[in-house]
């Protein structure tokens, strides 16, 4: 019987047994000596000791991880003489190239392949399941007994260069093995009214997800035609996604959501947006933070969001870089308005028992100078979640929702609003103080 040998002996290393066995004398060898566990082979086949013993064979299979076959021809290349080696992983330039580094000036032939099945494809025998062949560097000789052996045993065969099988299989496994992926992340479960799709569905997501998440990094990595296909996919979705979300929230009237809340700096913006370009009919939603304004935004539940991205003074907005990072999103304008910073307490409290300033941390930052010098012994500090918001706080302070030792640094109309007292104004460190903020859509 003509001898090969199977280097690899893992879930794809075992169903390559079961396509040769009854046909060859076949050597197999796999470094984890845990892979032959369970294993029962038949009379033509043994476990090698060695890897020298491996190349006593004519004819080698390599069934190994695509990460590590180039370390794995690296250090075989001494065994090499008159051998055919033949690959089966799922991406053919990457091979091609290492076949072509370590087989050069040698009389080693190799020849690609890729067995589009796998363990739980070919359960039920191996008829009518396809396999790439590109001949490469094989002889005729080696070539026509290989291909006329896979047909012999009922696969169908497709004859395309490395190239070429990688370009298709980018969009047919690529896509297939990222879809299943999705679908695990999501947790997509069975449930009693699957329709006939659902259950492919889940069927894909088995197959794929049976497979190692090492095989699943390699078919996206080394493939050099899956980036792109997965960049297309996302074009898709976000496309897709949108096409879902309705133009306008209200056909009555536009919706914008704010950074702030009543009475903040954000809220100014948009009234002064909305009076420069004469916009009547809308509607404000207070958000209080730039990610919540983002994720509304992308969610559907607004129509534009407006946030402070730079002050001249203090520079970045930082909550909103960081925000920005999370999120899809397209610039309609930016504009600036003119920032003025007043420090305001409750009425009840004397002004010697403050001890704490509190506003947003880019608020702070704009005046930091003045603050430094006018209150050298107060604290600097800005609230958590909703609470970063000047607006906010000013809310909560006159709720008793915060320490009554506290001012708050903010509009001027938040005195007004929340019945605060402003005990000093102007405190911003440049009188030309402006924020620019954005007009953001989907």
């Amino acid at each position: 019987m003509r001898k090969i040998s199977i280097i690899g002996f893992g879930r794809f290393g075992k169903t390559l047994y079961q396509l040769f066995k009854d046909d060859f004398s076949i050597t197999i060898f796999d470094k984890d000596r845990k892979a032959y566990k369970d294993v029962k082979l038949n009379k033509n086949a043994k476990i090698a000791k060695s890897v020298k013993e491996i190349y006593e064979s004519n004819t080698i299979f390599f069934a190994v991880p695509i990460s590590t076959f180039e370390k794995v021809i690296s250090s075989h290349k001494k065994y090499f003489k008159d051998h055919l080696l033949i690959d089966v992983l799922s991406v053919k330039l990457h091979p091609a190239k290492i076949f072509k580094k370590y087989l050069k000036n040698t009389k080693t032939q190799s020849l690609l392949t890729h067995p589009m099945f796998g363990p739980d494809s070919s359960k039920n025998g191996f008829k009518n399941l396809p396999i790439v062949l590109d001949k490469f560097m094989t002889d005729s000789k080696n070539y026509s007994f290989w291909k006329n052996y896979f047909k012999k045993k009922g696969l169908k065969i497709a004859e395309m260069s490395a190239k070429k099988h990688d370009k298709l299989a980018a969009n047919s496994q690529g896509v297939t093995h990222f879809v299943g992926r999705l679908l695990e992340g999501l947790n997509f479960q069975e449930t009693k009214i699957d329709t006939l799709g659902a259950k492919k569905l889940h069927e894909i997501k088995d197959q794929t997800c049976n497979d190692t998440w090492e095989l699943f990094l390699n078919l996206q990595n080394y493939n050099p035609y899956t980036k792109n296909m997965r960049i297309r996919l996302g074009k898709v979705y976000n496309r897709l996604y949108n096409q879902l979300l309705p133009k306008q929230i209200n056909s009555n009237h536009i919706t914008y959501g704010i950074q702030g809340g009543v009475g903040s700096f954000n809220e100014e913006a948009i009234l002064t947006y909305a009076k420069k370009n004469k916009i009547k009919d809308f509607k404000i939603k207070y958000l209080y933070t730039t990610e919540k304004v983002l994720k509304n935004l992308k969610e559907g539940n607004i129509d534009y969001g407006i946030f402070a991205i730079e002050n001249s003074v203090g520079g970045l907005v930082q909550e909103s870089i960081y925000g920005m990072a999370k999120y899809r999103i397209k610039i309609r304008k930016e504009f600036a308005i003119i920032i003025r910073h007043f420090l305001m307490k409750r009425k009840d409290v004397d002004i010697k028992k403050i001890d704490t300033i509190m506003a947003h941390p880019q608020a702070l930052k704009q005046c930091q100078a003045t603050l430094k010098r006018k209150y050298p012994k107060m604290k600097l500090a800005s609230g958590k979640g909703n609470l970063i918001d000047t607006a906010k706080l000013a809310e909560a302070l006159s709720k008793g929702k915060l320490s009554k030792d506290i001012a708050i640094l903010g509009p001027k109309v938040l005195s007004r609003l929340y019945d605060l007292e402003i005990i000093d104004e102007d405190l911003q460190d440049n009188k030309e103080n402006y924020t620019s903020f954005l007009l953001v859509e989907r």
